[in-house]
């Protein structure tokens, strides 16, 4: 099949995630499968140990079973704990009447500590289950359990405390193997409990052949859930390869990167789970939170694209007067701006790469201020009062100024980087002869353009080294930039607001909510600020 295959698990619980059901769906997912669970036992567990395990009914036990296969085809099932002899029987008799291409049995019979899990009675129905199954993946305890079932009493007979010994020390190759022949059963010989350099895991054949699948042995005590993780992994990989020796040799390479990750989880003060997407996230792109701010704010940046000022100015019909009074607007907001940018540089480390871009940045700025606009307003609109929108962005980045957090001004002086980068590319080059192809290209300058990703590089290392408190600040900061960005766009059209003759025209603001208390977007009510 092309899309996730179906696995079920059939187990008990964990609620801190580690083991059991919970980690069997992780494993599943982490192999591109589809996880399904049916509830065997509700445990009361953590890193620490078992608290009290509750066995619901039987007949709730098949209503699950029958609930999944009257409406999903199953590719695999995964068999963890099941508790009791009723609960082994009634999944045996499901699985005869609803066999999936693959099945994995984890038996489940004996804890890490020593513990015994099943009872005798059900330790028995156990061996009708493997009839069963295609693999069956038993720790070295569970293995020496399943060794004496297979042994001269067979498995109708009892393997008292005597046999139990015996099976014990049986050497585990030669254990596996009895348990492969006896019921006609692949099974995996693990080594994670073994001593030495490596893991070695052994596939053992019904007719005696082996394969050693080895991995370096992790030196972590966080290994909780092993042996359910690393059965449902081969399962799902089974299902999907049709091969059992790729699907371990897979299933032993993840297993081997999830311990490794294990104690950067910190999940737990006892034996802590390993984790299960930690070859995954190795995989992919490390995630960047600049860019999940900007996809935030794409219905925005489409809006501001559409603006009428940006839309004249590209087919070259902007109204001169128009324009100068935007860049008149444009002057008081450089001038505020130019001293947030050192702020940000001052709060950076001395000597450092971003201290110094941020200082260059902020005088650039200054120059931008005193010539190009200058230039262009050629005294037309010089004296401009500040217009409500420059007012309720520039206290917008006061706020963030305010805050006492530099990544959070960081933030929100990225915008005017970033977006304006971004009209440049949409604007593309204007014609010769076009009225504002300077400014066009000033938007599209390679030169900007590099700054604006290094801007959004130095923001991006505050974002990873900040909490989310913090993080969440930025972010908020972000996007009420980029609304004011907008709003600063609109405002010679949509707003009323051009500037003519020294005065301001219909000053509306667009209307939005308080988002923080250090960040606002937009709002009716703009309060004039000293520039």
């Amino acid at each position: 099949m092309s899309g996730p295959v179906r696995v079920l698990s059939i187990a008990g619980t964990d609620p801190t995630g580690g083991a059991g059901l919970q980690a069997d769906l992780k494993s599943i997912a982490a192999h591109d499968g589809y996880g399904m669970a049916v509830v065997t036992a509700v445990v009361a567990q953590n890193t620490r140990g078992v608290r009290s395990v509750h066995v619901p009914d039987v007949r709730v036990l098949r209503d699950q079973l029958d609930a999944v296969s009257d409406d999903v085809v199953v590719d695999a099932v995964k068999t963890g704990m099941l508790a009791t002899a009723a609960a082994v029987r009634e999944v045996t008799d499901w699985l005869r009447t609803n066999r999936p291409p693959v099945v994995v049995v984890d038996p489940v019979m004996v804890a890490t500590s020593g513990d015994r899990l099943l009872d005798a009675d059900a330790e028995q129905a156990m061996t009708e289950l493997l009839v069963l199954a295609d693999l069956v993946t038993p720790n070295r305890a569970e293995l020496a359990v399943l060794a004496g079932l297979a042994g001269p009493t067979g498995p109708s007979g009892s393997a008292g405390s005597a046999g139990l010994a015996g099976a014990a020390a049986t050497d585990p190759l030669d254990a596996a193997r009895a348990v492969a022949a006896r019921w006609d059963v692949l099974v995996l010989a693990k080594g994670g409990h073994a001593a030495g350099p490596t893991s070695d895991d052994v596939l053992v054949a019904p007719d005696g052949t082996a394969r050693v699948f080895s991995a370096p042995r992790v030196d972590t005590a966080n290994t909780h859930g092993t042996g359910c993780s690393l059965s449902s992994a081969i399962a799902t990989l089974a299902a999907r390869h049709g091969d059992w020796e790729i699907a371990v040799g897979v299933a032993k390479d993840w297993l081997t990167a999830a311990l490794r990750g294990a104690d950067a989880l910190e999940v737990g003060s006892g034996n802590g789970p390993v984790d299960h997407g930690a070859q995954l996230r190795a995989a992919l792109p490390e995630p960047r939170y600049t860019d999940v701010w900007w996809d935030d704010v794409r219905a925005v940046l489409d809006e501001t694209i559409r603006a009428p000022f940006l839309v004249r100015m590209a087919d070259g019909t902007l109204e001169p007067d128009v324009f100068a009074g935007y860049l008149a607007q444009d002057v008081h907001y450089l001038r505020a701006y130019e001293g947030h940018l050192a702020a940000v540089g001052r709060a950076a480390a001395a000597g450092s790469e971003a201290a110094a871009f941020w200082a260059a940045a902020a005088a650039g700025c200054a120059d931008e201020a005193a010539s190009l606009h200058h230039r262009r307003l050629a005294g037309t609109h010089a004296d401009d009062p500040v217009h409500p929108t420059s007012a309720g962005y520039l206290a917008h980045l006061r706020a963030a100024a305010d805050s006492g957090e530099a990544a959070v001004l960081a933030a929100a002086v990225l915008p005017c980087f970033r977006l304006y980068a971004w009209v440049g590319s949409q604007l593309g080059v204007a014609p010769v002869g076009h009225p504002y192809a300077d400014w066009i290209t000033a938007y599209g300058d390679p030169g900007f353009g590099a700054s604006s990703a290094a801007a959004t590089a130095h923001v991006e290392t505050l974002a990873r080294a900040a909490g989310p408190a913090v993080r969440g600040a930025m972010a908020r900061a972000f996007r009420d930039s980029t609304r004011w960005e907008l709003a600063f766009f609109r405002m010679p059209y949509e707003l009323g607001g051009a500037v003519v003759g020294g005065s301001v025209v219909g000053a509306a603001v667009p209307g939005a909510s308080r988002t923080s208390a250090t960040s606002s977007a937009p709002s009716d009510t703009v309060q004039r600020i000293q520039v």
